[in-house]
């Protein structure tokens, strides 16, 4: 008897599949952002046996199968099939597999290669250097209501971030237990406790995803759905995120969508072919790093990228992804030769395909979870960065301001004799300041390559270095934008960062270390408690000059505004090892102020130069205004004044 014959849709009916008409639909034509539930390995239940469905993207694959210690790595026994809608996905069921199986894809690509991939959807994978992929399935139960009740309460409100920048496998190592890494489960009491104490507002990890070398602290990633194994489970890494937020502290992920590596079981030809990478080099090359680009114009490429975005938004709560190397992706001639890059359709150097996806990512990021941030590290002019796509922007949420970083640093590096004659280092970020939603960074890539430590750019001897880096830290917090401060800075760290070695929290035990981790928890507190510091970070409301023209003395003064005019706080930076007294500065309303914060203070370390007391207006019209007070300036010092009673004649230009 002749067997009846079947259409592909109903054999596709008759064998598992998470996937369905729609899904392949959204896929293919690049609007399919949540791909992390359908392609990958889940484990299932099919006609009543528990096993795993595995589904892989490898369109020109003449065979795909499933290798792993069930079957001895031994390909062609668990053989995926390709589905019958042209999407190039190639999926199927098994029995008897279930959750912690290692595995790998096994692709005949039809180049005539045959290729071992750890699975891009993976959300688990094998401690490096082993590179297999483990079946896995997130299981946590979260205790963070409050806390995202909180966020969504403050969404589109103004509010601190101080973001404490950590690289995981070095904050903090076990000198006694072969000076290994923390887990996550250590992590979570550690560093949990040690940033609430810090007071900062969020902490920021170096890239978590799964990443081959360890040196390139993350940058290079092969599993981008997987927390890296190295400190523990995925669920482990779900209960530090949950620790954080039980304790009022938002997390922040590096998210690296412009490159990846070339190893072998990663995404790099993938299928054989250059799946997910620009198969022309001037295009898919990265000549910085020696890695590859992201395809952005390929439609199922920015469905996973976008999917991978929201995935840890999703799935593990975080507030927030700070997008590396943005200028990167955005030039086709970014660090490339005459003769190395090829110009877009209009002639010009703009990459479009990476500007309409960086848009599309924000667009989606937003829709999804409007009360998360994202966060660009974008090092040129590029206009609008933080601008919504409405108005022609590409939607970030803040932008690192790198300019502000180099100016500061060169500044600060000056001996102060020479510092009168580069006052304009230090004022000119005001010039641009409200051109974007803009983030002051002291990030790891500060101190390293040879760049050595924050307190070791401070000129001087110990007191002027320490003096400085505090008054660089308190002009830092006062100024106009959030802040990001990379660890071992809040306390000044001597030697350049080491990802090898921990941080050297030996320091603590001297006095001038210790000051300045007092000077930033108080900074951390202070800026949070004053709506003047934060209520108008991004904007010419909250800033006015008082005096900038001093460069003899180096001193600036400047005033931070918010909402109620009793709110206002006045700044005064001292640049110079000289003590001032009797130091004239105009105030815009008549009575009594007080010294609120002075970086000079003993339980800084500092010299204990301060106003004490409150300091009564004279009617001595000095800097454009018709009063003024008469200060003491500490040495290499800033202090901050805020009005001491209710003033109902508060004048501000």
């Amino acid at each position: 008897m002749k067997k009846k014959s079947t259409t592909p849709a109903q054999e596709e009916k008759e064998s598992f599949s998470l996937l369905t008409d729609f899904d392949i639909h959204l896929f293919r034509s690049g609007k399919h952002y949540k791909l992390y539930e359908k392609l990958g390995a889940h484990p299932a239940t099919f006609k009543g046996e528990a096993g795993v469905y595995f589904a892989v993207w490898a369109p020109n694959a003449t065979a795909v199968s499933v290798i792993g210690n069930f079957n001895y790595w031994q390909s062609g026994q668990h053989k995926l099939n390709p589905r019958w809608d042209e999407s190039g996905i190639w999926e199927g069921f098994f029995a008897g597999v279930g959750k912690g199986e290692t595995y790998k894809y096994a692709i005949q690509s039809n180049t005539g290669e045959y290729l071992e991939k750890a699975d891009p959807f993976a959300f688990y994978a094998e401690i490096p250097p082993r590179t297999a992929s483990i079946v896995w399935k997130e299981e946590h139960t979260w205790k963070d209501d409050v806390w995202l009740t909180k966020r969504k309460s403050l969404e589109g409100k103004a509010q601190p971030y101080s973001v404490y920048e950590v690289h995981m496998g070095s904050w903090r190592r076990k000198l006694e237990d072969g000076n290994r890494s923390l887990s996550y489960k250590e992590l979570a009491d550690e560093l949990v406790t040690y940033v609430k104490e810090a007071g900062f507002t969020h902490v920021e990890f170096l890239p978590v995803m799964e990443h081959p070398f360890f040196g390139s602290w993350g940058y290079q990633l092969t599993g981008y759905f997987a927390p890296t194994s190295r400190f523990g489970a995925p669920q482990e890494f779900m209960e530090l995120v949950d620790t954080f937020h039980q304790h009022g502290i938002g997390v922040i992920l590096d998210w690296v969508p412009s490159h990846f590596p070339g190893d072998v079981h990663g995404l790099y030809k993938f299928d054989g072919t250059h799946l997910y990478e620009h198969a022309d080099p001037r295009k898919g090359f990265h000549p910085d790093w020696s890695s590859y680009i992201f395809n952005y114009g390929r439609n199922e490429v920015r469905s996973i990228l976008i999917s991978n975005a929201l995935f840890w938004l999703d799935r593990f709560h975080i507030d927030g992804l700070r997008v590396d190397a943005v200028a990167s992706m955005l030039y086709l001639d970014y660090s490339r030769k005459e003769g190395e890059w090829e110009p877009n359709q209009h002639g010009g150097n703009e990459n479009l395909e990476a500007i309409m996806f960086l848009k599309e990512f924000n667009e989606t990021v937003y829709g999804t979870f409007p009360d998360v941030v994202t966060i660009a590290e974008e090092s040129t002019a590029w206009p609008g960065v933080s601008r919504p796509t409405y108005l022609g922007g590409l939607g970030f949420g803040q932008k690192w301001m790198m300019g502000w970083m180099h100016d500061t640093l060169r500044y600060f590096k000056d001996d102060p004799i020479y510092r009168k004659y580069h006052q304009n280092d230090i004022t000119f970020s005001i010039m641009y300041a409200f051109t974007e939603n803009f983030m002051l960074p002291l990030s790891h890539d500060e101190v390293v390559h040879g760049k050595g430590s924050l307190i070791g750019r401070m000129p001087g001897d110990e007191w002027r270095r320490f003096a400085n880096l505090r008054l660089m830290y308190g002009y830092m917090f006062t100024h106009p934008g959030t802040k990001l401060l990379f660890m071992g800075g809040e306390f000044g760290q001597t030697s350049e960062w080491n990802h090898d070695s921990s941080v050297s929290w030996h320091l603590l035990q001297y006095d001038y270390h210790k000051g300045i981790l007092n000077l930033i928890k108080d900074l951390n507190s202070f800026y949070k408690s004053e709506k003047a510091l934060y209520q108008y970070p991004f904007t010419e409301q909250g800033f006015e000059w008082i005096d900038y023209s001093d460069s003899e003395n180096s001193v600036m003064i400047f005033m931070r505004k918010a909402e109620s005019p009793k709110d206002a706080l006045i700044v005064v930076c001292n640049f110079t090892p000289e003590l001032r007294t009797q130091y004239r500065i105009g105030v815009p309303v008549r009575g009594t102020w007080k010294e609120v914060f002075n970086s000079d203070d003993v339980k800084y370390a500092g010299g204990g130069n301060l106003n004490v007391g409150l300091q009564q207006t004279s009617p001595v019209k000095y800097h454009g205004r018709d009063y003024s007070l008469s200060l003491t300036l500490p040495p290499l010092g800033v202090a901050v004044f805020k009005l001491n009673e209710e003033q109902t004649e508060f004048q501000l230009s």
